[in-house]
């Protein structure tokens, strides 16, 4: 783990008990197979009591974690930031490699004759990296929408969606996961009534966080709703002044609620016949490998 100090820097009582609680809750989030973003971090930090729910605190937090990876006391791999990452050509030493490579990365559809086909639309791209591994291991497709998604994008999803029905025979499902205030909420009617004025077939809404029960279940650290929101009248009539983000959700719960929902629509025999399948087109290229493993290459 890369603790490296690059100036030294001494810290008083309250930034080193933010410190170790931090370090404590990345170890954690690590043991799960999670790598967490800053604000992912604060609202466990938030949860925990550690620190109050404002945005000077996220602030302060977020100058702290920057003090202490300087100074050697976080580790500079247990932070990271989503929606910067840089792009390189990938490189193989032999033809056997590559082989490798495509033995893990052969797939076939596993929905394939399924009633209907599942996906994931988040409202965040910071939270992609979070959905991504469950996403992978359902074989179902992931969107970021970054908020309210623009007409183009929208447009053109309706279109794949009905290449999807229409090649596949299946239902297609809209997995939606957003804030719990204002805009966030909305947003999943935006989604909703843009895609069906849009698309030609059907397709089904389901929302499944934010929601209340959740909120009164895991009693996340709330915010207040944004008052410059034009959503806000009718969002404080109906809930109150309290508003909740998606991050405060640990990602083992986001994960969850989206393994469960997808177990919920799959046929799990048709499932696993393509399961199965896939993995003797793997053994297939498993021998392709071992033969070009035989061949010398200069």
């Amino acid at each position: 783990m890369p603790y490296i100090c690059y100036k030294e820097k001494r810290f008083n009582g309250s930034s080193r008990n933010i410190i170790d609680h931090s370090n404590a809750i990345i170890q954690d989030m690590r043991n799960q197979g999670f790598t967490l973003t800053l604000r992912q971090l604060y609202y466990q930090l938030v949860s925990r009591n550690i620190v109050p729910n404002t945005e000077l605190s996220y602030k302060r937090v977020g100058n702290i974690i920057n003090e202490a990876r300087l100074a050697g006391e976080v580790d500079w791999t247990a932070i990271e930031d989503r929606t910067r990452n840089i792009r390189s050509p990938s490189h193989w030493d032999t033809p056997a490699d590559i082989i490798d490579t495509c033995v893990a990365s052969y797939a076939i559809d596993k929905w394939d004759g399924q009633p209907c086909r599942p996906e994931v639309w988040i409202e965040k791209d910071a939270l992609v990296g979070v959905i991504d591994g469950i996403c992978r291991e359902l074989d179902i497709s992931y969107f970021s929408c970054r908020g309210y998604t623009s007409q183009s994008e929208m447009w053109s999803a309706a279109q794949r969606l009905d290449r999807v029905a229409a090649n596949t025979g299946a239902t297609p499902i809209i997995i939606h996961l957003g804030d719990h205030d204002p805009s966030g909420k909305d947003m999943t009617r935006d989604i909703e009534d843009r895609l069906r004025l849009f698309m030609t077939g059907d397709f089904e809404m389901n929302r499944i966080a934010l929601t209340m029960d959740q909120i009164e279940e895991h009693d996340p650290p709330p915010n207040p709703a944004k008052t410059t929101d034009s959503r806000y009248k009718n969002y404080m009539e109906e809930f109150g002044e309290d508003s909740w983000e998606l991050d405060a959700l640990t990602p083992n719960m986001i994960v969850g609620l989206i393994r469960s929902t997808v177990a919920a629509y799959r046929k799990d025999d048709m499932y696993d016949a393509r399961v199965e399948l896939q993995e003797r087109g793997r053994d297939y290229l498993r021998g392709v490998r071992d033969r070009a493993k035989k061949k010398k290459f200069k």
